[in-house]
């Protein structure tokens, strides 16, 4: 299995079409390499969902905070306090609990270990309260959520479930979540650039490793 992923350089006069389109690369390389959903048996499927489940139902909202936290613009503060509204008004943790649930995918201790070296890793970035990284890092998730549903959707009814309010959702919604934030992205970046010495993509890089652990587990280990 081939997880050689597309490797960003970054220069802090990038433009913003070009960040866009370095973003969208590093997405299409992700769902590239993800597995054939035939090659999967029930419990790599349950594992994959549970690990998902376990990353995003517990750090999504702190994620967005910490990235509200760090900005200075309007723009990305409206953005931002938007897609944490929706977040809480419509419990969207709540959504993927009963979608893990639904899958027989409600994670387990081991699943929660398995990610957690590279989970926190992300808490850390993020905790660096880096305005101009930490919006560049959740427009690259944001755009990722919204592709990955249909994939994500496909391996939970190959669990047996008909649970689908939580992909079917954030298919739709993470597509102007993530127009949003590239539109805060260049608005902070106006007004707050990224300091020197600081590299663009370093959290979307952890983030994408994250990610990768979610997907493959222990086989990513092997092919690399």
């Amino acid at each position: 299995m081939n997880t050689t992923l597309h490797m960003p350089q970054q220069s802090r006069n990038e433009s913003h079409l070009s960040i866009q389109q370095e973003v969208k690369g590093m997405i299409d390389d992700l769902m590239a390499s993800l597995p054939e959903p035939n090659s999967l048996t029930s419990e790599e499927r349950r594992g994959l969902i549970a690990r998902y489940s376990t990353v995003l139902e517990g750090n999504f909202i702190y994620w967005m905070t910490a990235s509200l936290i760090a900005v200075k613009s309007d723009e990305a503060r409206e953005e931002l306090l938007e897609n944490l509204h929706e977040e809480v008004r419509d419990a969207h943790p709540d959504m993927l609990r009963r979608f893990a649930i639904a899958a027989h995918a409600f994670p387990t201790d081991k699943d929660a270990l398995d990610v957690n070296d590279d989970l926190t890793k992300m808490r850390l970035f993020l905790g660096k309260l880096s305005a101009v990284q930490s919006l560049t890092t959740m427009a690259f998730f944001e755009g990722f959520i919204q592709r990955f549903m249909g994939y994500l959707a496909g391996l939970a009814a190959a669990q047996g479930s008909t649970e689908m309010e939580y992909t079917d959702v954030h298919g739709v919604c993470d597509i102007e979540h993530t127009e949003g934030l590239f539109r805060a992205l260049k608005s902070e970046m106006a007004i707050n650039p990224l300091a020197e010495g600081q590299e663009l993509y370093e959290g979307a890089r952890l983030l994408r490793k994250l990610m990768e652990k979610v997907i493959f587990n222990d086989k990513v280990l092997q092919a690399a």
